[in-house]
């Protein structure tokens, strides 16, 4: 069964969800799940990679102005390391009509930031992605507060400086670096 790659259509939705799930699942963004695909408000690429009526692969970019930004890629597991994903990224680069830079953020995926670098991107920012979450504890929530009537934090995430990586390790058992990767496009003659 041949795979294409094409256009978003709504009836993929479901499809899409399963993807973006299954390929996030074994990865430090395992608990950035959808429970609805995304719209988006800016110019945007929607591609999906289709086999047999069934979403293996996606790809979302957004456009605003000359900076577009990756929003989700995915891969299923099951066809993983297939070239799918840059198949995906050949389809949309046409599309980015303007764009002079294309951005990513991952965490420490070390297939995902690999497949960066491999794609003419390179690292330009890094900060942390901080969690108290699951058997959290008083000290880890401590500083924390809700408003009334609510009760304090169950959990929490933050963002932090890369600055403070050491502190936040120590204090934080679920602390990840968060990349953000940029490819420079050629400018549209």
């Amino acid at each position: 069964m041949p795979l294409t790659i094409r256009d978003y259509r709504s009836d993929d939705a479901a499809s899409w969800l399963r993807c973006r799930l299954l390929s996030f699942f074994e990865t430090e963004y395992y608990d950035d799940v959808y429970t609805q695909r995304p719209t988006y408000e800016l110019p945007s690429v929607q591609l999906v990679a289709d086999h047999g009526g069934t979403v293996v692969g996606l790809l979302d970019a957004t456009v605003d102005g000359v900076e577009a930004t990756i929003e989700s890629v995915a891969v299923h597991p099951d066809h993983a390391r297939t070239g799918i994903a840059s198949r995906l990224l050949d389809a949309a680069l046409p599309r980015l009509a303007g764009a002079h830079t294309l951005d990513a953020w991952t965490r420490g995926n070390e297939a995902a930031n690999g497949w960066y670098l491999a794609r003419g991107f390179r690292e330009n920012h890094r900060y942390l992605h901080v969690y108290a979450d699951s058997g959290v504890t008083d000290a880890e929530l401590e500083g924390f507060t809700s408003p009334g009537p609510l009760s304090a934090p169950l959990f929490a995430f933050a963002h932090a400086r890369i600055d403070d990586e050491d502190e936040m390790r120590r204090r934080y058992r679920r602390v990840h670096v968060c990349r953000q990767y940029l490819r420079h496009l050629a400018a549209p003659d």
